[in-house]
């Protein structure tokens, strides 16, 4: 085995492996918020998976103890070598944190395997949903792949208990207890906007508007969401659906909603990361995932007094709870969906409850100080 940095000092010094490139622009909040984890360790290396048709990135510094390396792939099949490869170039670890359990994590255990480093596998989704394997054959490899994986792993974080407890469902055996750490709201210290979004002044032709914020994807299910709008504009034709996000499903929901005939009701908008401005003035958020592992969306809409209504995903039943602080309805069923909406939508005085009820339940979630301090925890626990 190689020299390993168990045998240094005592350093934490810690390196991760995911794959948002976003981390090389300059001002995004995932650059900013691999910066304060940063400030954690001694020494943070960053390996990203990146592909070369995404542009070829360079290795970089970008802060006193944060270093990034992209592996500029040709294609998703090279990641992990790639990285393998990156990690052997490196100075020595103490641990490695991988972001999934899936590609990611396996990068991480063929590192661990070589170094001896100790491997923290971090899950951000509900892999164990079914509606996760029906996705793609490839999620169903994941699924399998998570399995052998995070029986082999020091540690595992989980951003939700319903994370947790479909682990123990599903008897997957740990080597410790999952540690369940939300992500911050407060981590990623945004410039201020240049735009300030009132939706009631930009779409003064609804009197009620629903806001989503989403990637565009199968899982997102934006469709039932324009199923139960179908619905919601023959009692209410002046309801308004504005959906912020870019994605690879864009083109065929803009088709559903011309299908439908909604699109006076059902605009989409580029993402925004100017989201609070938007929750503040919207009447109601919507998810509608098949999955989710938290779902911060919904937590910053908590935040901003925006009432919610979402699918029985990521922090339903932990955070949101259906007819305290919110509704929540089946996954999949858009008669539930637009009932739940309609309900918002009929009773002033349930939202003004749920707005108050929700800002409350967000009160209690970790601080900036909070958050760090406990995932600093998550990494030391395993030297």
């Amino acid at each position: 085995m190689e020299k390993t940095a168990q045998n240094e000092s005592g350093a934490l010094s810690v390196l991760m492996i995911g794959s948002d490139a976003s981390i090389f622009e300059a001002k995004s909040p995932a650059r900013q918020k691999i910066i304060e984890y940063g400030q954690l360790a001694d020494r943070l290396q960053v390996i990203i998976f990146t592909k070369r048709r995404q542009g070829i990135f360079s290795p970089t510094q970008i802060s006193p103890r944060v270093f990034l390396y992209p592996t500029n792939s040709f294609s998703r099949w090279c990641h992990i070598f790639n990285a393998w490869r990156l990690a052997r170039k490196m100075p020595p670890v103490r641990l490695i944190s991988a972001q999934d359990p899936f590609e990611a994590g396996l990068a991480g255990f063929l590192i661990k395997r070589r170094t001896g480093a100790a491997l923290q596998l971090q899950i951000h989704t509900d892999f164990l949903s079914p509606h996760f394997s029906r996705g793609s054959w490839l999620n169903r490899i994941r699924v399998r792949l998570a399995k052998f994986l995070l029986p082999r792993a020091e540690s595992v974080r989980v951003v939700s208990q319903r994370i947790k407890n479909s682990l123990r469902e599903n008897n997957i055996k740990l080597k410790n207890e999952p540690i369940i750490l939300p992500i911050s709201t407060t981590v990623i210290q945004t410039s201020q906007p240049a735009e300030v979004i009132n939706l009631h002044q930009k779409y003064p032709q609804f009197n009620f508007i629903v806001l989503m914020a989403s990637r565009l994807t199968p899982e997102k299910n934006i469709g039932l969401a324009i199923e139960a709008m179908a619905e919601i504009v023959k009692k209410h034709p002046q309801t308004g659906l504005i959906i912020f996000g870019r994605g690879k499903e864009r083109k065929s929901l803009l088709s559903l909603v011309a299908r439908k005939k909604l699109s006076a009701n059902i605009i989409f908008e580029p993402w925004t990361e100017n989201l609070s401005d938007c929750q503040k003035t919207a009447d109601l958020f919507l998810l509608t995932s098949n999955y989710e592992g938290y779902g911060m969306a919904i937590i910053s809409a908590l935040a901003a007094g925006c009432p919610v209504v979402m699918t029985d995903v990521g922090c339903a039943g932990e955070i949101v709870k259906n007819n305290q602080n919110g509704l929540v309805v089946p996954v999949g069923d858009s008669a539930a969906l637009a009932a739940a909406i309609l309900e918002m939508m009929n009773n002033n005085s349930r939202r003004e409850q749920f707005k108050k009820q929700g800002q409350e339940a967000v009160k209690n979630l970790p601080t900036k100080e909070q958050y760090l301090m406990e995932y600093k925890k998550s990494w030391k626990i395993n030297l």
